[in-house]
């Protein structure tokens, strides 16, 4: 079902067929509760997919050799649970969703299941085609290490920092995002990349070697200069001159058009500069996050309810499919961002919660379907009508690290 701009509806609590009515009770507890219930009926739906593979899909990942299925994706639009093998981009978010609900309860059996759903993404620490090493490696590996301490999976990470760190172009000052599309890029960098750099910034304090941090700020101040246009929308994907360092072309892949603004897209900048500042107190990477913060919450197009349409620039909006993923990504970073600016702090927080809160009551799944997802009414990728209005891992985490940000927020009045 597409989601239109009905805020009469939204104000007199409403909810959208398919999605279960919330009590009024704590909203961090009963999402919290949600989310566990949701997640251990995961695990039969991931274990009956596995065994119901199909012979196409089966015959198509030994000729790629991609390897064993392991974590969940998305849900089709017809309701079929995907699996992706570990070399998905998306495959570190659900054990990462496993080591925050560990975190939350403190009870083993989401240590285990953390674990066995970690430990099948090790051999990710040496694919070094891909940019994806803080998505795959650090959401997964990288929450387990915080938590449990475990040298060998610090290992896995730094090992997966060095391979991410040999992408990097020195003198386009970029890490290389896809290698694929070689015939329309040479060298192509996109938003996204900014999630990627946390795993290098972890890497520079456990290793010591500063080589990661220059890596990291090096790649962060370019797309600054070169993915930006003066409102501080994003592109998506800007190509690079690997020698010269000269920009080639400036494309919007997965959004309406090349000078749109695609919704996730803006929601990783947001959180990607946020994560910056912390790593690094350079006040240019505050800056730039206030700034893309500004230009999300000041769109003509941005829905009442603050969960996007897929692209802000969309020709059918109110129409149009809403990108749940991106409503969770910009929620998880204000809540971080409230810290860092006093003058601010409150309004930022007020619209987390307030996302939050819209997700909760109009967005969640029914428990006990939609394959275990916690939240439908993500998008994909629109152009090529690929995940349009369906459940997403990515919105999933990004959900329940918000979720854990809100609830230390309240407790301690600190993130970390």
């Amino acid at each position: 079902m597409r989601l239109k701009k009905q805020i009469a509806i939204l104000a007199l609590g409403a909810g959208f067929a398919g999605c279960t009515p919330q009590p009024a009770t704590n909203l961090i507890e009963d999402n919290m509760e949600f989310a566990q219930q949701q997640l251990r009926f995961a695990f039969d739906e991931i274990d009956y997919a596995i065994v119901n593979e199909s012979p196409e899909s089966r015959a198509k990942r030994e000729k790629n050799g991609w390897g064993e299925l392991t974590n969940p994706r998305n849900s089709e639009p017809d309701g079929t649970l995907n699996l992706v093998p570990s070399k998905d981009w998306t495959s570190g978010f659900f054990p990462g969703e496993l080591w925050f609900l560990y975190e939350y309860t403190q009870n083993n059996f989401w240590k285990k299941k953390a674990q066995q759903h970690t430990d099948i993404l090790e051999k990710e620490k040496m694919n070094g085609s891909t940019h994806d090493m803080g998505f795959k490696v650090y959401c997964s590996f990288g929450n387990g290490y915080r938590l449990t301490q475990d040298e060998h999976y610090k290992e896995v990470l730094l090992q997966s920092a060095r391979t991410l760190a040999m992408r990097f172009k020195p003198a386009a000052g970029i890490i290389r995002s896809w290698d694929h599309s070689t015939a329309k890029w040479l060298c192509p960098v996109i938003i996204d990349n900014m999630m990627n750099l946390e795993l290098l910034f972890w890497a520079t304090k456990e290793s010591k070697d500063s080589t990661f941090y220059r890596i990291a700020v090096d790649h962060a101040r370019t797309t600054m200069k070169h993915h930006f246009r003066p409102d501080f929308s994003s592109y998506h994907v800007i190509d690079y001159d690997t020698i010269t360092g000269q920009v080639l072309k400036k494309n919007t892949h997965q959004g309406f058009a090349d000078e749109s603004a695609w919704s996730r897209g803006q929601a990783w900048a947001l959180y990607g500069y946020t994560m910056c500042y912390r790593e690094t107190r350079l006040p240019e990477f505050l800056e730039q996050a206030q700034n893309i913060e500004k230009y999300l919450f000041t769109h003509p197009n941005m829905p009442e309810d603050l969960i996007p349409y897929w692209d802000f620039d969309a020709p059918g909006i109110p129409d149009e499919p809403r990108d749940v993923s991106a409503a969770t990504v910009i929620a998880s970073a204000l809540y971080e961002l409230s810290l860092y600016d006093p003058e601010k702090g409150e309004r930022y927080r007020s619209n987390a919660d307030k996302i939050i809160e819209n997700l909760t009551k109009h967005y969640r799944a029914t428990l006990k379907k939609d394959n275990g997802f916690l939240l439908l009414h993500s998008t994909g990728t629109k152009p090529t009508n690929t995940e349009v209005d369906v459940p997403i891992v990515y919105a999933d985490y990004y959900f329940i690290e918000a979720l854990m940000r809100k609830n230390k927020l309240e407790k301690t009045g600190k993130l970390f």
